[in-house]
This record gives C-alpha cells, sequence and structure tokens, in this order.
C-alpha cells in the first residue's frame, strides 16, 4: 500500500499549531481525504509539572542533561506511532509537530544535541509538505499566556522563530501567516493544500 502524504504543522508555541492541525484533519476529511490528527509534543507540560512537584523550576532544572534525552525521545516515540497508524489505516496524518521542532529547540536553547537529534529521527519520511506557522513573537506570547497553562519569556520566543527559520530545511517550507484568526489561518493552510497536494 503506498504510504499517504504526511501534512506537518510546524511553529513557535503560540503559533495556533494545535488548533490549526486539528481543523485541518477535520477538513480533510470532510472533503473526502480521510485524515488524521496528531500531536507530537516533547512531553513538557508532563515533565514541568512533575518537577513541580519535587521543587523544582521546570524539567530541565529536574533532569538536567538528561532532560534533552528524555524530551527527544517521547517525541520519536509520537511521531513513529503516528507514523505506524497513518501507514496502517491509510490516513493523511496531520503532524502537530515533527523533527523540525526538536532541532529548533535545541538551537534556540542554545544546547548540544542537535547531531543526535538528527540522527534519531533521519529515519523517519520527509514530509510531502510542511507548513510553518509564522506568527509574531509578542502575539505568540499572549495567546500561550492566555492558555493559562505556561508561560515564554519573549526573548525565547523570538529565538525560536529565528531557530527554525535557520534550519537547512527551511527554504523547503510553505511559510503561512498565524497571526490573523482562527479561520484566516485556516483558509490560508488549505489554500496551500490545495495548491501543493491536489486531489
Amino acid at each position: 500500500m503506498r504510504r499517504p502524504p504526511i501534512i506537518a504543522l510546524i511553529g513557535v508555541d503560540g503559533s495556533g499549531k494545535t488548533t490549526q492541525a486539528r481543523r485541518l484533519a477535520r477538513w480533510l476529511t470532510e472533503s473526502g481525504r480521510p485524515a488524521s490528527y496528531f500531536e507530537n509534543a516533547g512531553g513538557r507540560p508532563v515533565l514541568d509539572g512533575l518537577a513541580h512537584r519535587f521543587g523544582r523550576r521546570d524539567g530541565r532544572d529536574l533532569l538536567g542533561r538528561g532532560y534533552v534525552v528524555v524530551e527527544s525521545t517521547v517525541r520519536w516515540v509520537a511521531i513513529s506511532r503516528a507514523l505506524i497508524l497513518a501507514r496502517r489505516t491509510g490516513r493523511i496524518p496531520v503532524m502537530d509537530r515533527y523533527t523540525y521542532c526538536q532541532y529548533a529547540v535545541l538551537r534556540a536553547r542554545a544546547e548540544a544535541g542537535e547531531n543526535r537529534a538528527r540522527a534519531l529521527f533521519g529515519r523517519f519520511p520527509v514530509p510531502d509538505l510542511v507548513c510553518f506557522l509564522s506568527v509574531p513573537a509578542r502575539t505568540a506570547q499572549v495567546r500561550v499566556e492566555l492558555r493559562g497553562r505556561d508561560r515564554e519569556e519573549l526573548a525565547y520566543l523570538e529565538a525560536f522563530d529565528q531557530a527554525y527559520r535557520s534550519l537547512p530545511e527551511y527554504p523547503s517550507f510553505r511559510v503561512v501567516p498565524a497571526g490573523g484568526t482562527v479561520d484566516q489561518v485556516q483558509a490560508e493552510l488549505r489554500a496551500v493544500v490545495q495548491r501543493e497536494l491536489p486531489g
């Protein structure tokens, strides 16, 4: 069986990846192209919550250098599961985050380990379409705060955005302006999908 096309949505925290990926998967399915939403997070909320129980600032403070290993492993497992399920069902996987997110996170935090991460994730297929949701860092910060679960420093979000743009894969990404309303961004995404993956 030929594998279904892979669509990945990437971007900084607060860019709207989760909302847009879920809506895109639903729209594709309603349009006669069965799709499934998959979240490929690195487990930060869980690790941060665990850290707080032990009186630590966050997951990185709790695990030290081991944090990168755990984060990368959690994301690897999530992506592997998504790809296997998509292959078995024949549904288009709409990925909320992908390998590039791990590379960008490491660059934004100025941490070592990108080469090891690339070796770990290197066997995963290159998505047929990668949409980078581009949003001003201040807008992203406000969105994160409105969620009420966590906070992001403006400087980090700016560094995260630049990290994505510095990746060697960046020229292959389709940049989608994500500073507008949910409906506006979704319309942009649908137009990109229709143009890049007709059928």
